[in-house]
């Protein structure tokens, strides 16, 4: 299985990280899925993904919970950005699911108050308490009430790690995209928010009113319709596992996981990364430096 002498573009992001509870797995599943679903931040709005399920014992309030992450591109307005979307996912989201709460789950001193664009869901009739050691909104609802930590933390961290896996079949794609992603939900501070990607982009299209279109060099099933494609003879599916993280060793460390997790996989013959030359992410991660 060769690994090939090439690198990712990472890029910078703002990310908020959470703990959602519900009083069971199927209320706690359907709010962390909601809140992280549609990766869009190629349409200027936010990312998220499922860090890891958590237990009792490592939530503020003591249910069963997720941790999550929350991402936007970072520029000089992701703050406010970071903010909007936000309350987006959380009031469409998790609010809307029976017993939910969500908690801060980032230690950094960049904060932001939830209560002007989630807290007064509650109309005004939305309270401030001390929970669980911590300051909470609580919003009135029509099944019990909604609890939400008054301020969370958010940071700079590194988007946009991936990894592209050359198979000869879909078989192979998916075991290897699963063991990636499993791999990587181990390594603290990332996560996958595509999973297994089936669709890689380029900047360069032929519509720019809808945003990266499909890597056209890269599609098997183009191999032989067009000139110049990059598909080796035999390969038949290329997944691409996208990594983001708190910080840059977070996603080296993810990819390395990844890597080392997939070795085996039959049918798997070539590991490589995406990149746009160098010219737009502000981090390369150079695969074989990963594998020492």
């Amino acid at each position: 299985m060769e690994i090939e002498a090439t690198y990712c573009e990472a890029f910078d992001g703002l990310v908020v990280g959470l703990y959602i509870t519900a009083s069971d797995e199927t209320r706690l599943k359907q709010a962390a899925y909601n809140a992280t679903a549609l990766p869009s931040t190629v349409f200027g709005e936010s990312e998220g993904g499922i860090e890891r399920w958590l237990k009792e014992r490592e939530t503020p309030d003591g249910r069963k919970g997720a941790l999550i992450q929350v991402w936007v591109n970072y520029d000089e307005g992701a703050p406010k950005k970071l903010e909007y979307e936000l309350s987006k996912r959380i009031r469409q989201g998790v609010l809307v699911v029976p017993t939910t709460s969500v908690f801060n789950a980032l230690d950094s001193p960049e904060r932001i108050d939830t209560m002007d664009r989630i807290g007064h869901c509650g109309d005004g009739y939305e309270s401030i308490e001390q929970r669980f050691g911590r300051k909470v909104i609580v919003v009135p609802i029509m099944m019990g009430e909604f609890v939400l930590e008054r301020y969370v933390s958010y940071k700079k961290g590194v988007m946009g790690g991936n990894l592209w896996f050359f198979c000869e079949s879909v078989a192979s794609a998916l075991e290897a995209g699963e063991k990636a992603v499993a791999a990587i939900s181990d390594v603290e501070g990332a996560i996958t928010p595509f999973g297994i990607c089936a669709a890689g982009s380029k900047p360069e299209t032929n519509y720019p009113e809808i945003g990266p279109t499909t890597n056209h060099l890269y599609c098997p099933t183009l191999k032989r319709r067009i000139n110049g494609s990059k598909v080796p003879d035999g390969v038949t599916c290329i997944p691409e596992i996208v990594i983001n993280g708190v910080s840059l060793e977070s996603v080296k460390e993810a990819m390395r996981a990844a890597m080392e997790r997939v070795r085996d996989v039959k049918g798997l013959v070539k590991i490589s990364a995406g990149n746009y030359g160098g010219k737009l992410g502000s981090s390369k991660i150079f695969l074989k430096e990963l594998m020492g």
